[in-house]
C-alpha cells in the first residue's frame, strides 16, 4: 500500500475508484476503522451513511466488508444528510458514524468521513492513527468466528425527521408560508421535504430526482439562481437551496435575492444575542467572511472571532469558547445548542423560526452587513509549494497588500479536497479587486498553474 497521506481537511475525498476512493483502500478503512473504535466490553457498532453518487454503492459495501471483518458490526442508513449522521451516532450509540459524501463536488468525485460516538469529526490525532493502519504492510486479521454483521435501519431517517422537528420551537409553524425547496438531488432529497410540510408550509420542490450522476449538477447551494427565478415565478416567501449532503444551506429571499451563509450567520447571531442566547456574545466564522460581516458585529455588540476554512475548524473554535454559533459564508451554519457540525435544513428551520417571531419577510431581517465587493478566483494547480515560495507570485502578493491597505484584504490558500488555488480579494470597489485578482492569478498559472 502507497504511503501516501490519505486524510485531507474534511476526511478522505478524490475521484471515484482513482486511489485513495478505491474500493480496496476503502476495505483497508473499515478495517482500521474497526480496530480504531474497538469496544472491549460490548459489541462495536458502526453507523454508516451516504448521499446519492452512483459510486455510494461501491464504497458503502468496501466499508462493511472491511468492518466486518474484523468483528465490528454495520448499520446501514442509506442516502441521509451528514448532519444526520453525526445525531445518529450518537442517538444510536454507535462507537462511530461514516459518512459516503463528496459534499458539492460532482457525481465523480466521492468522499468518507468520520464521527466519533459523541458525533463530533475526528482530530488530527485520531485520523492519523486510522491512517496509520490503512497504510501497513501487514493488515490486522481476527479468527472467522469473530466477524461482525451488517444490518439496515429502516427507520432512520424518520429519527433525523422528528429531531428536525423539534428544533424549531413549539409554539410556531409554517402555516400559510410557500417554499421553494432545491436539495441537489443529494442526500435530503427524502427527509428535508416531508420537514417544512409536516410543519404546514407548501413546499415546491426541486432537485429531488436522483439518478446517481445528477447531485449538485446544476441546482443546489451553489446554483441557486433556479431558486431565484423559482421564487420569483411563484411569489414563494423563501427558496431554500442545499448542497449534496445537505450540510450547508443558501437562502433565498421573497425578492429572490440570495442570502448567503455570511448574512444568516449575522442574522441568527443577533436574534440569538436579543434573547440571551449567543453564548458570550460571540460568534466564530472563518477567514473567507467578508469583512461586511465583521463591522456589522462589532456595531453589534458581538465579537467575531475567524478559524480556519472548515466547519470543522469553525466548530473546533466554537468548542474552545463555549460558543453557541457558528459557520461559513459558503453555508455551513453549526448551532451547538442543537448539532456538532453543519446542518443545512436545521439552520433554514432557525431562520424560518426568526421570521415567524419577528413576523418580517426575509428581505427585512437579512439586512443587517454591507457587504464589500469581494471576487474569488479558483487555480487549477499542478503542485502546492508554501504561497511565500512561488516564484514571482509572493513578491506581487506583497505589492498588492500593500497598495490595498487597510481598504481591504487578500487572502491565499489551497483547496484541502481539490487540485486548486484560491484568492480571494475584499476591496474598496469592484474594479480594483478584479484588476488586483487578474494580476495575482496571472502570476500564479505562469508558475504552478496545470
Amino acid at each position: 500500500m502507497s504511503a501516501r497521506k490519505l486524510f485531507g481537511t474534511d476526511g478522505i475525498r478524490g475521484v471515484a475508484n482513482v486511489y485513495p476512493m478505491t474500493a480496496e483502500v476503502a476495505v483497508r478503512l473499515g478495517k482500521a476503522i474497526a480496530v480504531h473504535f474497538r469496544n472491549e466490553s460490548s459489541k462495536t457498532k458502526i453507523l454508516i451513511g451516504k448521499d446519492t453518487r452512483v459510486s455510494g454503492y461501491m464504497f458503502e459495501s468496501a466499508l462493511a466488508a472491511g468492518i466486518t471483518s474484523m468483528g465490528a458490526d454495520v448499520q446501514l442508513v442509506g442516502p441521509l444528510p451528514t448532519p444526520a449522521i453525526a445525531y445518529l451516532t450518537t442517538g444510536m450509540r454507535a462507537n462511530a458514524g461514516i459518512v459516503i459524501s463528496a459534499s458539492h463536488n460532482a457525481y465523480h468525485d466521492n468522499g468518507i468521513k468520520i464521527f466519533g460516538s459523541d458525533g463530533f469529526k475526528l482530530p488530527d490525532a485520531s485520523e492519523l492513527a486510522i491512517e496509520k493502519t490503512v497504510l501497513a504492510e501487514d493488515p490486522p486479521q481476527i479468527d472467522s468466528d469473530q466477524i461482525g454483521k451488517a444490518i439496515r435501519i429502516d427507520d432512520a431517517g424518520g429519527r433525523y425527521l422528528e429531531f428536525l422537528k423539534h428544533s424549531f420551537p413549539r409554539d410556531l409553524n409554517l402555516d400559510g408560508l410557500r417554499i421553494v425547496l432545491d436539495c441537489a438531488n443529494g442526500a435530503a432529497y427524502k427527509v428535508a421535504p416531508w420537514v417544512f410540510k409536516e410543519l404546514g408550509a407548501e413546499v415546491i420542490l426541486m432537485g429531488v430526482h436522483p439518478d446517481g450522476f445528477n447531485i449538485n449538477k446544476e441546482c443546489g447551494s451553489l446554483y441557486p439562481d433556479s431558486v431565484s427565478r423559482k421564487v420569483r415565478e411563484t411569489r414563494a416567501d423563501i427558496g431554500i437551496c442545499l448542497d449534496g449532503d445537505a450540510d450547508r444551506v443558501i437562502l433565498i429571499d421573497e425578492k429572490g435575492d440570495i442570502v448567503d451563509g455570511d448574512k444568516i450567520i449575522g442574522l441568527c447571531a443577533i436574534a440569538l444575542k436579543n434573547r440571551g442566547l449567543l453564548n458570550n456574545n460571540t460568534v466564530v466564522t472563518t477567514v473567507m467572511s467578508n469583512l461586511g460581516l465583521e463591522i456589522a458585529m462589532e456595531n453589534e455588540g458581538i465579537k467575531l472571532v475567524r478559524a480556519a476554512v472548515g466547519d470543522r475548524h469553525v466548530v473546533s473554535e466554537m468548542r474552545k469558547g463555549n460558543f453557541s454559533l457558528g459557520g461559513e459564508q459558503s453555508g455551513h451554519i453549526v448551532f451547538a445548542d442543537h448539532s456538532t457540525t453543519g446542518d443545512g435544513t436545521l439552520a433554514a428551520l432557525q431562520v424560518l423560526a426568526i421570521q415567524r417571531r419577528e413576523r418580517k419577510p426575509l428581505s427585512e431581517i437579512a439586512k443587517i452587513m454591507t457587504a464589500l465587493p469581494q471576487t474569488l478566483v479558483n487555480i487549477i494547480v499542478k503542485e502546492k509549494p508554501e504561497i511565500d515560495s512561488i516564484p514571482g507570485f509572493s513578491d506581487e502578493l506583497a505589492r498588492v497588500v500593500e497598495e490595498l491597505g487597510d481598504k481591504g484584504r487578500v487572502l491565499v490558500r489551497y483547496s484541502g479536497t481539490e487540485p486548486k488555488a484560491r484568492i480571494m480579494i475584499e476591496g474598496p470597489d469592484e474594479k480594483t479587486i478584479a484588476v488586483y485578482a487578474e494580476r495575482l492569478s496571472e502570476k500564479m498559472r505562469a508558475s504552478i498553474g496545470a
